[in-house]
């Protein structure tokens, strides 16, 4: 699709993401910059490896950014150093070390982005990464073209600038230079979560609608209450969430919500379609829309960094609302009767993750 000046598609499944950003690094004339908080070094990693030695070869600078946790079979593997043999520059943010194990800032605060920018002209971002287990799952990424992909750009010359020690530090925000498009960004600086604030923002706008997935549901106190007060004053809140993710502690800590959420008429929609749901994705109103790396967790919106498409476009966002209810078309919402019935055991589970939450 495209609107002005700006251009962009979506890919709902890893596997058709990974198809269009391998040819786009094919492609790449000048530069490739890559991203990534899970960069794999199996059969879907050694694919990306070989063409980028290949492109390092002809001329192109390619860079890497990978999160040192996320990545962390990446970091100091053959693949690491055959890479770098051939020219390709590699950077590992917030690296954990045995005298840094009780250091908070070792085990948090880690770069959660998706990125990749191919000439400076055409950027890619949402919820894939590029781990070959992900390939079925249901995922959203977006290939754009335009003045946004300037701003994709700008952060990761920032991040690479500080990889990979400093941790605490925060990107200036951007708000809609150009066609209603702007790449927004998350820190752990109380003033550099502008993903978080632009989320608050929209909920307590919101008058008619809003529509939210998220594979890992674990708000903080504050989202959790907009949510609620949403739905009570009569905004249509729904959910699409996963029945089971990849991650069981989330699980039992997002069904800790469910009672109270269902109780103020938020709709929740549980995803099982014998694939993973990985998607992170959000619509109001028909004025506002985002896309990107950023979970409705603490971890994403309080202590990690991470990158967000933000739209008012109303065809972009037309388009992630269509999608939400293609996605739900065949769902029901969960009612509170059905939640009411599951095990104890499983009720145990979920209340003692509350402590945790701040955490997760």
């Amino acid at each position: 699709m495209n609107t002005s000046k700006t251009t962009w598609k979506f890919y709902l499944r890893s596997a058709e993401a990974w198809k269009a950003m391998l040819v786009d690094c094919e492609e790449a004339r000048k530069s490739i910059d890559i991203e990534q908080f899970i960069f794999e070094p199996d059969e879907l990693g050694k694919r990306f490896f070989e063409v980028l030695k290949k492109k390092s070869k002809e001329g192109v600078r390619v860079r890497i950014i990978c999160d040192a946790v996320g990545s962390y079979s990446f970091l100091n593997s053959e693949a690491e150093h055959e890479l770098k043999a051939e020219g390709v520059e590699i950077k590992f943010f917030n690296p954990i070390r045995p005298w840094r194990i009780g250091n908070f800032s070792s085990w948090f605060l880690r770069d959660h982005r998706k990125l990749l920018i191919v000439d400076g002209e055409i950027g890619h971002t949402g919820g894939v990464g590029l781990e070959k287990r992900m390939e079925d799952w249901r995922d959203t990424n977006v290939r754009m073209t335009g003045p946004v992909v300037s701003e994709m750009s700008s952060v990761f010359e920032r991040m690479w600038v500080v990889s990979p020690e400093r941790k605490f530090f925060r990107f200036k925000p951007s708000f809609f230079p150009e066609g209603g498009f702007s790449f927004i960004t998350n820190s752990p600086r109380f003033r550099g979560r502008y993903i978080y604030h632009d989320l608050l923002k929209n909920i307590r706008s919101a008058k008619r609608y809003l529509y939210i997935t998220t594979p890992y549901f674990v708000p903080s106190i504050r989202v959790f209450s907009a949510l609620t007060k949403a739905a009570k004053r009569g905004v249509d809140v729904r959910l699409l969430l996963p029945e089971a993710s990849d991650v069981k502690t989330v699980d039992f800590a997002a069904g800790s919500y469910f009672i109270l959420a269902l109780n103020a008429g938020v709709k929740i929609y549980l995803y099982d379609n014998n694939r993973i749901l990985h998607t992170k994705t959000a619509v109001a109103d028909d004025v506002w829309g985002t896309i990107g790396s950023a979970n409705m967790d603490s971890q994403s919106l309080l202590l990690n960094f991470e990158g967000n498409i933000r739209s008012i476009d109303p065809i972009f966002i037309s388009e992630l609302r269509a999608q939400f209810e293609e996605d739900i078309a065949e769902l029901a919402p969960l009612t509170k009767e059905a939640w009411m019935g599951r095990s104890i055991f499983r009720k145990f589970l979920e209340v003692i993750t509350w402590p945790i939450h701040g955490i997760l």
